[in-house]
Parts: structure tokens; sequence; C-alpha cells
């Protein structure tokens, strides 16, 4: 449905920026439209997945002055996570692969939130983050926010090595307002999909870049968070600088998804230059001789912190939480 009384039977290409149960929010020029998907859409879930945010569509206007999606876009990214209960289905031409849901299309960033202190900084969870942007070639912002509660060069150690691996890093505050223009230039007519863990300051982030967008934001999350059966439901969020920020509450409990263990290096940007001049093509990087990933690791070039990052996330356990 619209408040647009609008043509029965037009056409208009779109973006999602809201999916609950079946039902699409789609943005487009002439207003904002309610919709569902035809059906040979749906029947091709396997292959492609539902719609979700971000996706851009093409709708037909009914009757009724609801939307029905008739054509999904090719994405440029998609971030996704294993379904939590996978299933195997038979159908022609069809084994078995595991189940996507997903979180959010096209992002053209991922904003990732961490705090300096308070809560204490979370290096595992970040580099998982970071594979999973690398494995769907998305740009990063790192945000080491709370920065006031530390000291400058204790802000530098904990979040600068990862602009050293060509990142962009932002030490932020809401407090002394340090980063704050400098995130706002950044999220400008992208969408950014914007994350991180539980108490970071996310939303007092986000009304400092946009009055009144962190609390409705936070909203979102919050009441769809609560309950084992509560279905997920995401959501774009508009910036008066034309860009979009995705609340994506699937990624904080976001696994490797569709990824290989011995990929996994492929992800990390300062192990990946040395894979090649292993001695074994199938090196793990643990303990075989002539391992040029070991050798960086014993000169210094890759950090120890980030190696082991590297091989609890390879032959550790495979899920994200919060409390990690």
């Amino acid at each position: 449905m619209t408040d647009i009384d609008l043509p029965v039977g037009a056409i208009y290409d779109g973006l999602v920026i809201s999916a609950k149960s079946g039902f699409f929010t789609v943005h487009t020029e002439a207003g904002q439209v309610i919709c569902r998907l035809r059906g040979r859409i749906k029947k091709k879930r396997l292959e492609d997945g539902f719609a979700t945010i971000g996706d851009r569509v093409e709708i037909q206007v009914n009757e009724d002055q609801s939307g029905t999606i008739n054509k999904i876009y090719p994405r440029s990214s998609v971030i996704a996570r294993e379904a939590k209960h996978t299933r195997t289905r038979r159908y022609k031409n069809y084994n078995r692969r595991e189940e996507a849901q997903l979180i959010v299309a096209n992002p053209d960033q991922i904003v990732l939130v961490f705090a300096c202190a308070n809560p204490s900084p979370k290096p595992r969870m970040l580099d998982r983050y970071l594979v999973v942007a690398e494995a769907n070639q998305i740009p990063v912002v790192i945000c080491g926010n709370k920065s006031d509660l530390v000291s400058q060069a204790e802000a530098e150690a904990i979040f600068m090595p990862y602009e050293d691996l060509g990142y962009k890093v932002l030490l932020t505050s809401t407090i002394n307002g340090a980063g704050i223009t400098e995130l706002a230039e950044l999220l400008a007519g992208k969408i950014s999909a914007f994350t991180g863990p539980s108490g970071v300051g996310k939303s007092s982030l986000l009304n400092a870049i946009q009055p009144g967008l962190g609390i409705a934001v936070g909203g979102v999350s919050q009441a769809t968070t609560k309950g084992k059966h509560t279905t997920v439901h995401s959501q774009m969020f508009p910036l008066s600088s034309s860009g979009w920020i995705a609340d994506t509450p699937g990624i904080r409990s976001l696994a490797l998804y569709d990824m290989e263990p011995d990929e996994l290096d492929a992800y990390f940007v300062e192990i990946a230059p040395f894979v090649a001049d292993c001695e074994f093509s199938d090196c793990s990087h643990q303990h075989e001789p002539k391992c040029a990933v070991k050798s960086a690791v014993d000169t210094g070039t890759v950090s120890v912190r980030r190696y082991e990052s590297y091989l609890a996330m390879r032959f550790g356990a495979d899920s994200l939480n919060e409390e990690e």
C-alpha cells in the first residue's frame, strides 16, 4: 500500500528498505510501496534467496495500491549467513547446499563499531567481520568509538594496526565530537551496513550524525532481537545526506557462510601474499615446514595476534557471538 495514488499497472524501479514476514517496503521515485514477491521469484529461493533490504527491484502497482515485485536486479554484493536450520531438499539438478539467510544486499560499505573501552575491544570478533567483508569484497570503515575514555596513544594502539593493513579507521567520540564529521561524510550517498557488539555506542554515534537516527535504529534492533522465535526485521533508514543506514541484526550472529577452511587465509589481507610461497599447496600454516606465513610471523611482518586469530577461526569454533 502507499499514501500516494499510483496508476494501476504502473512499473517502477525501487530499493527494498524493509523486509518483514514476506512484505517488502520498496522506495521508488513515486513514493514507498508495500510489496509481495511474484510467485516465480519465490520458486527461485534456493538459488538466489528472497529479496532483502538493499535489493534493487522492479515493481508493478496493483489495484489496491500494493505492489508486486516482478524482478530482483543482479546484486553487486551481499552479506549472508548460514540459516540456523539447514535441510536437504530434492529438486531437479539440485542435491544439497547450505541455505543462505540474506542480511543485506548491495552494501557500499560495512561500518564496524567497536569501543576503545567499556566494553573492552573484541579483536577476534572484529577480525571475523573483516573476513566476511573481504570474502564479499565490501569496503570497511572501522570506528574505534568512545575514544574519550582512553588516551590517544591507547586508542591508536588498539585500532591503528588495522589502518596499516589498508582499512579505513576512525577514532570517534560523541562526547568530544572526534571523528563525527568525517564519519558523516563517509556515509553520504551510500548504503552502509552499520554494526558492532552491544554497548559500544552505535545509537549515540548515529544520533550524533543525524538527530533521532540512532533512536529509530535502536528501537527496531531491540524489538527484533528479543525472544527465540522473533522474526528478524531488517530495515534501512534514510540519511539527510541521501545515504541509507542498514540496520542488520543478523550480522551480530554471523557465521562464515559458504566458506571452506582452506580459503580463510585469502581473506586475511596480510597473510594472503605469503600463501603461494609455502612449500605445500595445502599448507595450513600451523605446523608444516618451510611455511612462508609462519616465517612472516617470526619476522613480525604478520602480527602474532592476527595469526592467532586466523588459527582460532580456521581450527576453532566457526560461529561469532557477542561473548567472544
